[in-house]
């Protein structure tokens, strides 16, 4: 899905990773937000943030090239002058505000500050060594021996010093200007950098099963029951079920947690819990379970699919035959299980 939209937009309950992020943002009080957009995604973001219902002052900061984070802020320097930052990685999904991160930063005023959390397998993440005060020591990316179970989530605060290190570091292997580099430059200078330990629950999306347990983790906890469309007499609605306005449940039955979008049609149908479907689709004659369904997809004639991610304007659908041939029509870099 993400060589047509940037990984921020993929939906999760319906709304895009990049707008929990603005709302956690704005429960600091923040209100200038600098966004680092591509060449190619660009347009999507600026359309994504266009409602703006947080009332941020937006500043969207071209970055030409994907050279790094460190590189990243280097781009937004003019933005960020010489103020303290929150620096957000826009794919991040956590499960408890900012807010005690910030005033820790704000109250002990570090050189930087980073948000960790405790993994099951910290040989995956770039992984932090702590002291007995919570002072960062060193920073590992992917380490095959991990110093400790704590890994970077991607969420930091700086003071303006960082824009010194970064201008010292050289381009990793990756050819890119890391941002941990640039932390590590501090830490080498004896510079004081803090850690914060999250809590709650931590969710990359960055695949199939990663963002389907983030549709299920955000249905739990944030979907209230309001039908807003139209529930025949024939239909049950059980649960915790949002129905957006438009939304037509004829003959079938929805259980929540659920998540229904605008325009979306379900004739025939059961639409099981931890399922979102997005705007203007249409479900008929099938069973959906633990699903995210994308905006304008069509699942027809489909006895039961579970575990799914179908993108926008897909079609899904069973045909009435004696051969169990397939048949397929398919995009790129697509994945069909039989």
């Amino acid at each position: 899905m993400t060589y047509t939209v940037a990984k921020q937009l993929v939906p999760v309950a319906n709304r895009p990773i990049i707008h929990y992020v603005m709302d956690q943002i704005s429960v600091v009080g923040i209100t200038d937000v600098g966004i680092i957009i591509s060449p190619d995604t660009g347009g999507q973001i600026k359309e994504a943030l266009a409602g703006n219902p947080w009332g941020f002052s937006f500043s969207f900061i071209l970055q030409e090239e994907p050279k790094g984070l460190a590189h990243a802020v280097m781009v937004a320097q003019a933005f960020l002058r010489e103020d303290p930052f929150l620096m957000y990685l826009g794919d991040n999904l956590i499960g408890q505000n900012i807010r005690a991160f910030v005033d820790e930063f704000q109250t002990s005023k570090p050189e930087a500050m980073i948000l960790l959390k405790k993994v099951k397998n910290p040989r995956m993440f770039g992984v932090a060594e702590i002291d007995g005060e919570g002072n960062i020591k060193r920073l590992v990316e992917k380490p095959k021996k991990p110093p400790s179970d704590l890994a970077l989530v991607g969420i930091y605060l700086f003071s303006p010093s960082i824009h010194e290190t970064i201008a010292e570091i050289k381009p990793s292997f990756r050819g890119e200007l890391e941002i941990t580099d640039a932390i590590q430059r501090l830490l080498d200078k004896n510079r004081i950098v803090k850690s914060f330990i999250l809590e709650r629950w931590w969710l990359d999306t960055g695949k199939k099963d990663d963002l389907l347990e983030a549709n299920r983790v955000v249905l739990d906890e944030l979907v209230s029951r309001e039908l807003k469309g139209e529930v025949d007499e024939d239909s049950k609605v059980v649960g915790r079920v949002f129905l957006a306005r438009g939304a037509q449940i004829k003959g079938s039955t929805i259980r929540g947690p659920a998540d229904i979008g605008e325009g979306t049609v379900i004739r025939g149908s059961f639409i099981g819990p931890y399922t979102s479907i997005g705007n203007n689709s249409i479900i008929e004659n099938s069973s959906l379970e633990h699903s995210v369904i994308l905006d304008g997809a069509r699942i027809t004639d489909i006895e039961r699919l579970e575990d799914s991610v179908v993108g926008r304007k897909a079609v899904v659908s069973g045909v009435d035959q004696n051969s169990r041939a397939l048949r397929l029509m398919i995009g790129d870099d697509a994945e069909v299980k039989i």
